[in-house]
């Protein structure tokens, strides 16, 4: 093989590739039932569907914190750049600059702002790299400058949800992923984060995004998928899922009654509406 073709062959791998991924729960529940999704390297991908369906479990096995709740790759492989992944723990996987921001706005209320950042670059072992990362997180999000001496547990959900995402950028991530990042905001502080997250694609950190709202998520995203029940019922580009009727009907608007049916339900209900005529 030539070194042209070696370093084809390296671009156009995928950062992070799940295939036939099942995932079970102290052994006996079964979260993921076969997933298969990719996201490019550079790139932006969104995980959109109803609770339950599979989307925070899918970043836990990429991250390696399945175990924490007793969870277990049962069967498939999670690959980064071609390598094997399944099963790191959570700590090597932050090495390899994968880095998750879980559901629940999890700061460490006790401390300031600045030392939860600080914490964040606990793998720094400069003094000059910490002081480094800070000025860079504080160039990014000069509300969290503001805010740097302030207790973390009286901070509003939005600050909160910004120093999560600053308290990502110390570990110099190479792909973020962020579970509901917009959850319970106003929508003033919604497009402040996704503005954010918009300028962290733009330096080149690769993003994989779990979000209900799904017009935010689609705009900055490349790729979504869609998923329900542990299984992708539906993959593309941001655009062809924007332009898609039925995700138009239930991820970006209003149904008439008000009511909210899952993916399947509106396909079937399409389907069987075009058969009768």
């Amino acid at each position: 093989m030539s070194v042209g073709s070696e370093v084809s062959n390296a671009v156009s791998e995928p950062l992070i590739a799940l295939n036939n991924v099942e995932v079970l729960y102290a052994d006996v529940i079964l979260s993921l039932k076969g997933i298969t999704l990719q996201v490019a390297s550079g790139g932006c991908t969104v995980l959109l569907g109803p609770n339950g369906a599979g989307k925070s479990t899918t970043l836990k096995t990429i991250s390696g914190m399945l175990d924490v709740e007793e969870g277990r790759v049962a069967s498939g492989n999670v690959r980064m750049l071609g390598k094997d992944i399944t099963g790191v723990s959570a700590e090597q996987m932050v090495a390899e600059g994968v880095v998750h921001v879980v559901e629940g706005r999890k700061v460490l209320r006790h401390m300031t702002a600045e030392q939860n950042l600080v914490v964040g670059g606990h793998r720094l072992t400069r003094m000059a790299d910490v002081k480094q990362g800070l000025e860079r997180v504080y160039g990014l999000i000069p509300r969290l400058a503001e805010l740097r001496t302030r207790t973390a547990g009286y901070l509003s959900g939005g600050e909160q949800q910004l120093l999560l995402i600053g308290r990502a950028m110390m570990a110099r991530p190479r792909l973020l992923m962020i579970d509901e990042p917009s959850l319970g905001l106003a929508p003033l502080m919604v497009k402040e984060i996704f503005d954010l997250l918009g300028k962290l694609r733009a330096e080149g950190v690769s993003l994989l995004i779990v979000e209900q709202h799904a017009q935010a998520a689609l705009e900055l995203a490349d790729h979504g998928y869609i998923l329900e029940n542990g299984r992708v019922v539906l993959e593309g580009t941001a655009a062809e899922l924007r332009a898609n009727e039925d995700i138009q009907e239930f991820y970006l608007g209003n149904q008439a009654s008000g009511e909210r049916k899952n993916y399947r339900e509106v396909k079937h209900y399409r389907r069987r509406k075009r058969w009768l005529g």
